[in-house]
């Protein structure tokens, strides 16, 4: 079980965004009790959804004043709907505020950061919302971590979430994340809704940098299908409610363990890929910079081909080769030499002597499969974690939208 951060209230609701045939909450909210430090990353698609932009907003107007909550709607990606999209997350905001403000708590709009998933192009039905907010209220506080990220689910087949418990010079503190996403997820950043909340006392700076960083190293380096959606957003709040602040020679630790918690996400996002039923760990070293062996990596974890090998249980060393040969690096093809599951299949320009197909059967029926490739000896070095292509993922989106 993952213990919700001090200070944090978590709520969600059932607002029949999605239909009745889902009968799972789609809405939820995260309050916190005082403002809390805030770091957002979001997609760098040009056609970001009206909860992006608001977000985007409403963190550069904070500042470090910080923020007061996150609201997130699944079933409704309220993206490509113009300025009457922008209006309807506006009034969402505003429905939550004043609802918060009856209980007691101020929090204006603008404390509050927007994000949603589902379909794109459709208005939101702002009817539901008023119908929802009264039960999203009653359940304020009484929603635990699961509760809320199972609120955020699309097609993901299960919750993911990921805590930790920190011992620092002041006291112990808590990092609880949760991500929702299956399916248009690629790198720069991975296509979902994820959120991080802390109740250590971070300097807004710092924070702002470690996420960052942490979202590099993590989320930016993921594919399932080589798509990247409207409404990618992954947050940090972090409150201080623990009463513990960060000393700076304590952050280098307080990142890592950030870095472990959305590693933890991004890696179950990989595996719950919309269809997937392996995870490549791809690991490419001996480049000459690090910019190369990740343009390899990302060439091999986007390639069908490989994919579907990899669905198949195939060693198929070729459509590996091929696909490094063209990722628009310059390299000795004769250096290369490809290891899958720790077996030798390619070196010297040629397939290796081993009975890779028999070495293999076993550990190919396995999820997570290790695949290094070294280009040479050079210094650079990448990893990408990607999904297979299975047959599900076709039948799961041919009729997505409908």
């Amino acid at each position: 079980m993952i213990k919700t951060p001090q200070g944090f209230r978590l709520a969600a609701a059932n607002a029949d965004f999605r239909s009745k045939k889902l009968e799972r909450n789609d809405l939820a909210l995260v309050v916190s009790d005082v403002p809390a430090t805030a770091a957002g990353v979001f997609t760098t698609n040009l056609f970001k959804a009206a909860p992006v932009l608001v977000s985007q907003a409403h963190l550069e107007a904070a500042g470090a004043d910080g923020v007061r909550g996150i609201l997130i709607n699944s079933g409704q990606a309220n993206a490509c709907t113009g300025e009457q999209g922008m209006g309807n997350c506006h009034l969402s905001l505003s429905m939550v505020s004043a609802a918060l403000k009856e209980k007691g708590l101020d929090v204006e709009p603008e404390d509050l950061l927007p994000a949603s998933t589902g379909v794109i192009g459709a208005q939101m039905d702002m009817d539901k919302w008023a119908t929802a907010v009264p039960s999203l209220m009653d359940s304020l506080g009484k929603t635990d971590v699961e509760g809320l990220v199972r609120a955020m689910m699309t097609t993901d087949a299960f919750p993911k979430m990921a805590g930790r418990e920190l011992q620092l010079k002041g006291g112990t503190v808590l990092l609880a994340g949760v991500a929702k996403g299956a399916g248009m997820i690629c790198p720069n950043m991975a296509t979902m809704i994820s959120l991080v909340l802390t109740d250590a006392a971070v300097d807004a700076d710092a924070w702002t940098a470690m996420f960052r960083r942490a979202v590099d190293a993590t989320f930016n380096r993921v594919s399932v299908d080589g798509d990247t959606s409207t409404n990618d957003s992954l947050y940090g709040l972090a409150n201080g409610a623990s009463g513990v602040r960060v000393e700076a020679d304590e952050l280098p630790l307080l990142e890592k363990v950030l870095t472990e918690v959305l590693g933890e996400l991004a890696y179950l996002l990989v595996k719950d890929g919309e269809g997937a039923t392996k995870v490549m760990h791809i690991h490419v070293t001996g480049a000459a910079s690090d910019e190369d062996a990740e343009k390899v990596a990302r060439t091999i974890g986007h390639s069908q081909l490989v994919k579907t090998a990899m669905f198949g249980r195939d060693p198929n060393w070729g459509r590996i080769v091929a696909a490094a040969g063209r990722a628009g690096v310059d390299f000795d093809p004769m250096a290369l030499r490809v290891t899958l599951c720790g077996v030798e299949l390619f070196r010297d320009g040629r397939p290796t002597d081993l009975d890779f197909d028999a070495l293999l059967e076993e550990p190919l029926d396995k999820v997570d499969l290790p695949l290094d490739i070294v280009m040479g000896d050079g210094p650079g070095e990448s990893r990408l974690l990607a999904s297979d292509l299975s047959h599900a993922y076709v039948t799961l989106n041919s009729d997505y939208r409908s």
